[in-house]
C-alpha cells in the first residue's frame, strides 16, 4: 500500500428531478490518498436515523489529516427526501410504490421515482471493495452490526467495527420491521435491501444499527467513529492495526417476530431487558385495556434466543411487532 496525505473534494451527483423541475441532488464526499481499496460509506436512508450523519460529519475532520492508501466515498444523507420531511419513509406523496428507500437497491433507471434515485447512486456502491451503512435503531434496540453469514469478507467488516453483538443472517434474509429497525413488517424476502444488493455485485458489506433514533446520541455517534475507523484499519485503508474489540456475541436472525394480536397499551416484564436470554415461550409482556385496565394478552417468546428489540411501554395495535429475539449461535 501507498499511504499519502488525503485530498478531499465534494460533489453534488444528481439523482432526479422533482415535478416543479428542481433537481434533487446528494453531497458526495471523495477522500483520496495513494493507490488502495475503495471504501463507500453512507447513512440516512430512513430520514429519522441522524445519528449516522453526524458519525461522517467527526469521520470527516479526522480523514482530512490522514494519510491513507485509496479512496473512502461518503454520502452523509442517502435520502434527502425522507430526511426534509423527519420521516423513516418516503412520504407517499412522492412515491406510493416504494416509500422504503432500503427496500429498492439496486434500483431500477425505468422504475418508480425512488428506484430511478436508487439507480443513480448504486454505480458509487458497485465500484466501491466494501461498503458500510449506518443506520440508527429505536431506543430500545442493541447496537450491532449485521452482515451476510455466508460472506467472510462482510464478517471481518462486522467483527473490525467492534460492536459487542453481532447480527448474522443469510439469503434469503425473511425480516420484519419497526420504526427505524432493520426489517419490515410482514414475511418477505427483502432482497432489495443495500446489503443484500451489494453482495450480489461482489461488494462486502455491513448495516451499522446504532441507538436512538430521531436525536443526535454522542455514545452513538463515537461507536459510529470508531466503528468505521476501525473499517479503514481493517482494509488497509488506514496503516494502523485494528483495534481489539471486547468479547463479541454472535446472533442468528432467524426466529419469528414476536408480534401483538390485541390493541392497547403494552407493558414489558419488569424485570427484562434488551439483552437478556430467553427460553421459547416465556413471558415477554402484557398488553392492557388503558381505560377498563382488561389483561388484553399475555406477550410470550417466539423462541429460545436474545431479546435485541423491544416496544418498551407504548401503546401498539394488532399486527404490531413488540419484539424480536435473535437465536446464540
Amino acid at each position: 500500500m501507498e499511504y499519502a496525505p488525503v485530498s478531499h473534494s465534494t460533489s453534488d451527483r444528481r439523482l432526479g428531478r422533482f415535478p416543479s423541475g428542481r433537481d434533487l441532488s446528494v453531497t458526495v464526499h471523495h477522500y483520496e490518498g495513494g493507490p488502495g481499496p475503495t471504501v463507500y460509506v453512507q447513512a440516512a436512508q430512513h430520514g429519522i436515523e441522524l445519528n449516522g450523519p453526524a458519525v461522517l460529519r467527526r469521520l470527516h475532520e479526522r480523514l482530512c489529516d490522514a494519510e491513507i492508501a485509496g479512496t473512502v466515498v461518503a454520502v452523509p444523507v442517502a435520502n434527502p427526501i425522507a430526511f426534509d420531511h423527519r420521516s423513516y419513509l418516503t412520504p407517499e406523496a412522492i412515491d406510493a410504490f416504494n416509500a422504503n428507500f432500503n427496500r429498492i437497491w439496486p434500483g431500477d433507471a425505468g422504475g418508480s421515482f425512488q428506484e430511478r434515485l436508487v439507480a443513480n447512486l448504486w454505480p458509487l456502491v458497485s465500484a466501491a471493495d466494501a461498503a458500510v451503512d449506518l443506520h440508527t435503531g429505536m431506543p430500545e434496540m442493541l447496537e450491532h452490526v449485521r452482515f451476510r453469514e455466508s460472506d467472510p469478507a462482510a464478517r471481518s467488516l462486522a467483527e473490525a467495527f467492534g460492536t459487542e453483538f453481532l447480527l448474522a443472517d443469510e439469503d434469503p434474509i425473511e425480516e420484519r420491521d419497526g420504526d427505524g429497525g432493520d426489517g419490515a413488517a410482514g414475511g418477505e424476502d427483502f432482497a432489495g435491501k443495500f446489503r443484500q444488493a451489494a453482495a450480489r455485485a461482489g461488494v462486502p458489506a455491513i448495516t451499522a444499527e446504532l441507538s436512538n433514533s430521531r436525536t443526535v446520541s454522542r455514545p452513538a455517534v463515537e461507536t459510529g467513529v470508531a466503528g468505521v475507523w476501525n473499517v479503514l484499519r481493517e482494509r488497509d485503508v488506514v496503516a494502523e492495526p485494528a483495534e481489539p474489540t471486547g468479547t463479541q456475541r454472535l446472533l442468528r436472525d432467524d426466529l419469528p417476530r414476536v408480534f401483538g394480536e390485541a390493541s392497547g397499551l403494552f407493558e414489558l416484564r419488569a424485570d427484562l431487558s434488551v439483552g437478556d436470554e430467553v427460553a421459547e415461550g416465556a413471558e415477554i409482556g402484557t398488553v392492557y385495556d388503558p381505560s377498563s385496565f382488561e389483561h388484553l394478552e399475555t406477550i410470550r417468546a417466539s423462541g429460545d434466543g436474545v431479546v435485541y428489540s423491544v416496544a418498551r411501554g407504548r401503546v401498539v395495535v394488532t399486527g404490531e411487532r413488540l419484539a424480536s429475539i435473535a437465536s446464540v449461535v
